[in-house]
């Protein structure tokens, strides 16, 4: 056999099984491959060596060739960088003939070309920028068979090619959007983040990147750097982002940082859903941790609902296989419902993470649905009942204090009917996709409620006229009691209707199936709705609840002060403040508690039957009012004529069956 062709052998025999081993190792660093790779053998002569590259621009082929002496690039792949040059890449000639090792890599998003002989790296076109339009998804063409000297085991990102020597290569490209497929893929990959801002570190770019998926801005940290304040464009509402001094790592004359603004954030959800935008943050080839003075990040986002909690979180990327989002080392600074600040004391994404508050969720959410249901049903029954009742008595023959409080009766079972109903109807309503209806509804039904705490008012007013100025006998307009119960409730309405964003749907989560929340039309979440809310709902509901205790501490006064005849001729109208006490006052600041599930239940339970109530408590006075008239009337008819001066005083007692 021929000595050259044992020595091939014993040359080509190791190589094979070096092959094996680099296809191993690329196939595990396959994470960091560039878009394009082509790595193989050149076997070469012992005499001196020089690397041959002339490039141009555009998207036609390009040409990797070797022989004894000369490894060869040409072609037209680039976007901007134009270059042709001989390269010495020994000085002498070699001891040993080949093979040399080489790869050449080719970034088309950044136009980078850069060829590695051995451990020598050589940048042929150096990055400037990212590109638009570039020549990638480079594939194979012709190829030129070789006898002894040329390119062995040839391989494109670790997939062989053949392992024959090749004069020659040919691969042909494509021209395509770059930074359009740069987006698509890195959405898909779980360090997609890393890679944008990867790419733009590289990019040798100082300025604004935009991507179709990222907008970044590189800041140049020189030794005279004193902060940096950065404004994000890439939404209506910008991002501001402020870099303090102490970023500069102080081992570093000079070092770049890239802020970056996630347009598309699927890379970012894991478990945990984040608002609709991520900035990153990273300073090139360093990471940092501990810093004295936070980044500042000012989010600017859609309303937070009541029911909800924002709290800044920064993803944890020492978990490669997912993505936690994290709150150590950040603080939130709520500046308004649309703008939150994070404060962080180190470098990587943050986000504005939302979630439900678990204090404004409702166990037994259907079961407390259905209760209020019925109890609403009930109370528009008994409204109706007594209501009849009350009318019919009407034209009837009673004194002026009675016909007063008669009026009195029929408004706040008028307002209480109203809102009844409009509370059984608000949820179909809610669930319509009609935004006019539901404010409207909203407001109808908030009118309603301050209606019948007007009425509630009206009737403490009144009771109190009655028990404390028996003898002043003042009996208001009934227009008064109209204008103050159905009038004055429309003054706010209007004004609250006319600032916008007040009334509209209101959802009540159910902790235990989030799957099914109950919809309704009221106040919204806004923040000036909840400050009306407080203030107006809230605020007249103590007042009127407290003006009805007062009343009551009244009435015992006088009652302690009086004799025992006049308790018994007075029992009517303590009893009658007392359950007007107990209906408007007790049973509604049950709302100020409802952290406590008993509490809900019955806040429920009471307050839907409010009608049927009001309607037991009118009954229950009738029948003591008719117990103490039978009392008296067989008092009298065995009375002696002595007695009858006690009747004659009596007659100038008003008589308050109807109170």
């Amino acid at each position: 056999m021929d000595p050259g062709i044992r020595n091939k052998r014993r040359i080509l025999l190791p190589l094979f099984c070096i092959t094996l081993v680099w296809r191993q190792v690329a196939a595990l660093a396959a994470e960091n491959d560039k878009e394009f790779k082509f790595c193989g053998f050149w076997n070469h002569g012992d005499g001196l060596r020089n690397l041959v590259y002339d490039l141009k621009t555009g998207c036609n082929s390009i040409y990797i060739s070797a022989n004894e002496s000369t490894l060869s690039l040409r072609g037209e792949i680039t976007a901007q960088c134009v270059k042709s040059e001989v390269m010495p890449l020994s000085s002498s000639p070699s001891p040993s003939p080949g093979p040399s090792h080489f790869c050449v890599y080719w970034e088309p998003l950044l136009d980078r070309l850069m060829v590695k002989v051995g451990d020598r790296e050589i940048p042929l076109c150096k990055s400037r920028g990212v590109q638009t339009t570039c020549c990638t998804n480079l594939s194979g063409g012709r190829q030129t068979p070789a006898r002894d000297y040329g390119i062995i085991n040839a391989s494109v990102g670790g997939d062989p090619i053949t392992s024959k020597v090749m004069a020659e290569y040919e691969f042909g490209g494509d021209s395509i959007n770059c930074k359009e497929e740069f987006c698509e893929k890195v959405v898909q990959k779980a360090r997609g983040a890393n890679m944008i801002e990867d790419a733009v570190m590289r990019s040798n770019t100082v300025g604004n990147v935009d991507l179709p998926c990222a907008e970044s801005s590189v800041i140049e940290m020189n030794e005279d750097f004193s902060g940096y304040n950065l404004t994000l464009t890439a939404k209506k509402d910008p991002t501001t982002v402020h870099l303090p001094a102490c970023l500069k790592p102080p081992n570093k004359t000079k070092a770049k940082v890239v802020c970056t603004y996630y347009k598309n954030i699927s890379m970012f959800q894991g478990s945990e859903k984040v608002l609709d935008e991520v900035i990153g943050i990273s300073v090139e080839n360093e990471i940092i941790t501990n810093l004295p003075e936070p980044v500042r990040i000012k989010f600017h986002h859609s309303d937070i609902l009541a029911n909800q909690t924002a709290k800044c979180v920064s993803w944890d990327t020492r978990k490669d296989n997912e993505i936690t989002w994290r709150e150590e080392g950040c603080v939130t600074v709520h500046i308004n419902p649309k703008e939150t600040e994070c404060r962080c004391n180190h470098l990587t994404y943050f986000a504005i993470l939302v979630q439900v508050n678990p204090t404004k969720t409702l166990r037994h959410l259907q079961a407390l649905t259905y209760i209020t249901a019925v109890g609403c049903a009930v109370s528009i029954v008994s409204c109706v009942v007594l209501f009849i009742v009350l009318c019919r008595r009407r034209n009837s023959r009673i004194p002026t204090g009675r016909r007063s409080s008669s009026l009195v009766h029929r408004g706040l079972v008028v307002a209480l009917f109203f809102l009844c109903l409009l509370f059984v109807l608000t949820g179909t309503i809610g669930n319509l996709e009609h935004q006019g209806a539901c404010v409207f509804m909203g407001a109808l039904l908030h009118y309603a409620l301050l209606s019948t705490l007007c009425w509630m008012a009206v009737e403490v007013i009144q009771s109190f006229m009655m028990v404390c100025m028996v003898f002043k006998r003042l009996d208001p307009n009934p227009w008064i009691w109209y204008l103050l119960g159905f009038g004055f409730p429309v003054l706010p309405v209007v004004i609250l209707a006319s600032m916008g964003n007040i009334y509209g749907q209101r959802t009540v989560m159910s902790s235990d199936e989030a799957a099914k929340p109950f919809r309704m039309c009221w106040m919204t979440d806004s923040h000036p709705a909840l400050l009306a809310h407080f203030i107006l709902n809230l605020g007249f509901l103590a007042a009127v609840a407290s003006s009805g205790c007062i009343m009551l501490l009244q009435v015992v006064r006088q009652v302690q002060n009086t004799k025992h005849k006049e308790w018994e001729q007075n029992r009517v109208k303590f009893l009658s403040i007392w359950g007007l006490s107990c209906l408007f006052g007790t049973t509604w600041t049950l709302a100020f508690g409802t952290t406590s599930e008993t509490v809900v239940f019955f806040f429920c339970i009471i307050n839907s039957l409010q009608g049927f109530f009001l309607m037991l408590r009118f009954y229950a006075l009738e029948w003591i009012q008719t117990q103490k008239t039978n009392s008296e009337s067989s008092s009298s008819t065995s009375s002696t004529p002595h007695n009858t001066s006690s009747g004659t005083d009596k007659s100038k007692e008003p008589i308050l069956k109807d109170s």
